[in-house]
């Protein structure tokens, strides 16, 4: 499946002070960045990939656009994603993230405007963030490909012909694999056809059995 680039703009980042990450070096808990659409119609988000920056959980609310007159509404589709796994040995920091919106909580059509939420519940980190914000929006579906119809049912005039000389012909190998199956069957049935190339009760080959074809 296609994906198209959506362009966007990425507001300041707002730091907010929340629960026991508040220090006395004033440490932000909470980064709040918000991501507009501003010469983009409400569009259908297919993907969200950024590189993380020692951000521990990741929550993310869109505004979407209704058809009614009623204001629009933030709706959370995504909260506390699991960034790094092990924020101590710092595993999952400074690597790549792909969101597709089958792991989202809600419908990602009608997007006006996106909200991530970063959170880091130990003050060790100065500073934490996501880099290289990509948007993507579902692109336009692959034509189909149709397979030639000979590849299932063949006509004579559209059979592909040999590759090169001394191939076997399809018709005479098949009609010679009935012949081979119908003597087995033959050679099982018969008692005397089955002691070919056995030797007798007096040691000695049953010439007269040899000479069956």
């Amino acid at each position: 499946m296609s994906r198209v680039s959506v362009p966007c703009h990425v507001k300041g980042t707002v730091a907010l002070q929340v629960g026991d990450v508040r220090t006395s070096q004033g440490r932000p808990g909470v980064l709040v960045i918000d991501v507009t659409f501003p010469s983009v119609a409400p569009f259908e988000l297919q993907e969200i990939m950024f590189k993380n920056y020692y951000t521990a959980f990741l929550s993310i609310r869109v505004r979407q656009h209704t058809s009614t007159h009623a204001p629009t509404k933030w709706v959370t589709c995504l909260r506390d994603y699991c960034l790094m796994p092990d924020p101590h040995s710092e595993e999952g920091a400074q690597e790549y993230v792909s969101l597709f919106k089958h792991q989202m909580l809600c419908d990602m059509a009608r997007v006006l405007e996106l909200r991530l939420i970063l959170r880091q519940p130990s003050p060790l980190w100065l500073s934490f963030t996501v880099e290289e914000l990509q948007i993507y929006q579902e692109g336009p579906k692959s034509p189909s490909v149709t397979f030639p119809k000979w590849l299932s049912h063949p006509v004579p005039c559209e059979q592909p012909a040999l590759l090169c000389e001394g191939l076997p012909d399809p018709s005479r190998v098949s009609s010679e694999v009935q012949q081979m199956w119908a003597l087995t069957e033959m050679i099982r049935a018969s008692h005397t056809s089955a002691r070919i190339g056995r030797f007798d009760v007096d040691g000695c080959y049953d010439l007269n059995l040899l000479s069956y074809t």
